[in-house]
């Protein structure tokens, strides 16, 4: 429904041109295709940017030691993402001045480096059932972390749950066929998100998670994993992970870079046992790293190695009851 309304039809009204890539878009096909096309509007999921990142431009900016020392330094990165930034926009044809990001979070280190960069990324959030958009803001007025404002013409409410609670002209009608579901998330014209969501005082939107996601700890605490995630994700090796609660514990399924675990344990030239050994003490070290940033009652207790790609649907987010229900 994005895709269609706003990758489609309404840069068809205002006489756009549209470029479709026939291929899956891998990091590489993306950047090929951005050199011929050079865009002035994109809209993307998160994973597109992020492994752009993490694959890219951060292992260049911390590539030696003096680097990494000086990444460190809050002012020197800031001109580090800087510099980094005009590479990346020329790198997107040069002609890029709007970003679009939407269908799941992103990452927070990520996001960051955006900001600093003057990269001209924006926020958005809807669900297919809003057709699509909620919220968003243009790239000068956007605010970090935040999915941007309401937009014009909807009614907007958080429920007693912290539900996200909307009602509008985009609003379904209900789900085909399907009383039942509609009646969950349809009342008097009000639907619910389900999102479980924060608006400042200037009118910002801030996701915090989905409510059917929400844990609940051992004295009553509500656990947002989604929050514990996108701090793992932000780890070099880590790409995608769940977190989870198992007999009242608190674990997560971790999916690792092996391509860089290839060149960093050296794997062609060291036994089998050595590398799992070696993945696992990388797992514990970062379980330890993670643990001292979180609270108490968010601690993970136990990393589970998820050696295949999460399975995920066709915005890429995980389908986390594969992981979780059982």
């Amino acid at each position: 429904v994005f895709e269609c309304s706003i990758g489609f039809l309404i840069p068809l009204i205002y006489g756009s041109q549209i470029q479709y890539i026939e291929k899956p878009p891998t990091p590489k096909i993306l950047v090929d295709a951005l050199g011929k096309v050079r865009p002035t509007f994109m809209v993307s999921v998160p994973l597109i940017i992020e492994k752009i990142f993490k694959n890219k431009i951060y292992p260049n900016l911390t590539k030696n030691i003096a680097l990494r020392t000086a990444y460190k330094v809050p002012m020197i990165r800031k001109k580090l993402h800087k510099v980094a930034g005009k590479k990346l926009i020329e790198t997107f044809g040069g002609r890029l001045h709007f970003f679009g990001i939407g269908g799941a979070k992103i990452s927070a280190q990520v996001e960051a480096f955006l900001d600093e960069a003057d990269f001209p990324y924006t926020i958005g959030y809807g669900l297919t059932e809003t057709s699509p958009l909620l919220s968003g803001t243009v790239a000068q007025y956007r605010r970090l972390r935040s999915a941007g404002t309401m937009l014009h013409g909807l009614e907007y409410r958080i429920n007693e749950n912290k539900e996200l609670v909307v009602k509008g002209p985009n609003i379904m009608m209900g789900y085909y066929k399907d009383e039942e579901r509609t009646k969950e998330v349809l009342e008097d014209g009000w639907f619910n998100t389900g999102d479980l969501g924060v608006i400042d005082q200037d009118g910002y939107l801030f996701i915090e998670g989905r409510s059917k996601n929400v844990i609940v700890g051992p004295s009553g605490e509500n656990i947002y994993p989604e929050q514990i995630e996108s701090k793992l994700n932000d780890y070099e090796f880590v790409l995608e992970s769940v977190v989870y609660l198992d007999s009242n514990r608190l674990q997560a399924r971790v999916h690792l870079d092996y391509e860089k675990l290839d060149e960093k344990f050296n794997t062609d030239n060291v036994p089998d046992s050595q590398v799992e050994q070696k993945i696992q003490e990388l797992l514990e070290e970062i379980r330890i790293d993670l643990n001292e940033s979180v609270s108490s009652f968010s601690k993970i207790m136990k990393f589970i190695e998820q050696r295949e790609p999460f399975v995920k649907t066709a915005t890429k987010k995980i389908k986390r009851y594969l992981y979780t229900e059982n």
